[in-house]
């Protein structure tokens, strides 16, 4: 099968045609291969020679002249080069082995088809040739076409010693799914489940690296439910394992809170690409286990299970080694504050609630609004859409609030006092005319809200009222002095 039409970059030729000069065979790999056949972007393109990938990538950079980078590092065995927002990525046909209680494997020069069969899954293990005599040849010797035709993700050697060898790659084979929205073969998610305990010895940054994507892919829920029914999650990330379940008493049992997690979440995925409100959605209710009673006549309560979940955010981001400064505090107060809508619109809402909510939210109203209305996942109706058109009351408030209030902070440059004394008035009704037309000529950018613009304006409205300013005065000198005075 011939793709070139999906290498007609110029960059590929030359690619190719440095290859060429040395000698040498080239082909971009993986990642790039997959994305273009799926009519996806990608701008890191990887590229194996047979021969040095260093030398490749050192003539690659000659080549390209200005403006062209060169990173070699050659304790792997690589180079990168960089032009023009493009990423090249370059390394020597490798063949791999692995020791048990490492993922770092051993590294020895191989042939392309040693280099293709080590890759972690078949839609990642086809190459398109860039050599001139072959250019756009697809080398596909595991099926990855049809994989993708599928919407299948399968690992092109025995999943038991792929996952074993690499156990990255059963983090991997979940992102893949949730980005792609692909399916994991029954054979590989049955060796995920046998391998999962050797998730243990991959260290935490790149779990989380996996987790962050898996957050940022089109439907998240995807990727946790997997990883859930695999057993990684009650590895990596107990506490939220430990939301499944439904336990009864007296016949009543309560929602699983696990799956009424990952349906907020969506519905956050659906109106956000916020990653940190994606994660205040995914946190929300963390605490619901640890707050779970039983109370007779009542039935089960998760009484401030909001703000014992906003205290176990720090310890969730430092052993994920998420990021423990702003983010996290913005999490934190997404969790804390996320019955806060909801118990404004039980309740009467009054101005001085909403002005509570609106203190305590600050630059997070809209997101925790966002969370908020993405949180009423119930199955009745009418009882969501009345919730809904209450979160509607509860928006209309805000706006009228926020606007009373900027309201109540603007002041023009000219206070009452001193038109009293501009003008030799007595506190009344002209003193009010006077500021209530100041007023809106400066919050309507009529005039400059300056001191000078002030005091034109408003003697030019006393001689029009027929009014003159006091005898003896300096009217600049009055306007212009400090408001306190």
């Amino acid at each position: 099968m011939n793709l070139k039409h999906l290498i007609s970059d110029p960059v590929f030729t030359a690619v190719g045609e440095v290859a060429a000069e040395m000698g040498r065979e080239c082909y971009v790999v993986g990642g790039y291969v997959r994305d273009a056949i799926l009519h996806r972007h990608s701008k890191d393109l990887d590229f194996v020679t047979v021969g040095s990938g260093i030398e490749l990538a050192e003539a690659v950079a000659k080549r390209f002249g200005r403006g062209t980078s060169l990173a070699v590092y050659r304790n792997y065995g690589t180079a990168q080069v960089r032009r023009r927002g493009l990423e090249l990525e370059f390394v020597g046909a490798r063949r791999e082995s692995y020791q048990r209680d490492s993922r770092n494997p051993i590294v020895e020069d191989g042939t392309l088809e040693d280099d293709i069969s080590r890759r972690d899954f078949t839609i990642n293990a086809m190459a398109i040739s860039v050599t001139p005599d072959s250019f756009g040849e697809l080398i596909d010797l595991y099926g990855g076409t049809e994989d993708i035709c599928d919407r299948i993700i399968r690992t092109p050697l025995d999943p038991d010693i792929t996952f074993s060898d690499d156990p990255l790659r059963m983090m991997r084979a979940v992102r893949f799914a949730a980005q792609l929205g692909f399916d994991i073969y029954p054979d590989t998610f049955e060796a995920i489940k046998a391998n999962a305990e050797r998730i243990r010895i991959i260290t935490t940054e790149r779990i989380t690296t996996e987790l962050q994507k898996i957050m940022l892919s089109p439907k998240p829920s995807v990727g946790w439910d997997l990883l859930l029914r695999t057993g990684l999650l009650a590895i990596i990330f107990p506490e939220l394992a430990a939301l499944k379940g439904v336990e009864t008493v007296n016949g009543r049992g309560h929602k699983d809170n696990f799956y009424h997690t990952l349906e907020v979440l969506d519905n956050v995925a659906a109106k956000s690409d916020d990653l940190w409100l994606r994660w205040g959605a995914l946190l929300h209710d963390i605490a619901k286990p640890a707050t779970k009673r039983w109370v007779d006549g009542t039935g089960w309560t998760f009484h401030n299970h909001n703000f014992v979940g906003s205290k176990m955010v720090p310890a969730i981001f430092g052993r994920l080694k998420l990021p423990t400064g702003q983010e996290m505090r913005r999490v934190q107060k997404l969790v804390e504050l996320h019955m806060r809508p909801i118990a404004l619109v039980e309740d009467e809402v009054t101005d001085s609630a909403v002005r509570r909510l609106i203190n305590y939210a600050e630059d997070d109203l809209t997101d925790l609004m966002i969370l908020a209305r993405a949180d009423i996942t119930s199955k009745n109706i009418a009882k969501k859409q009345r919730f809904l058109d209450n979160f509607d009351l509860v928006d209309r408030k805000f706006a009228e609030i926020i606007a009373k209030d900027e309201d109540a902070k603007f002041r023009p440059a000219v206070n009452g006092h001193q038109i009293m004394r501009l003008f030799g008035l007595p506190q009344g009704k002209d003193v009010g005319f006077f500021m209530s037309n100041l007023t809106r000529a400066t919050k309507e950018c009529e005039i400059e809200n300056t001191p000078e613009a002030c005091c034109e304006y408003l003697l030019e409205l006393g001689r029009q009222r027929g009014i003159e300013p006091a005898p003896g005065i300096n009217p600049q000198e009055i306007c212009t002095t400090s408001q306190s005075e």
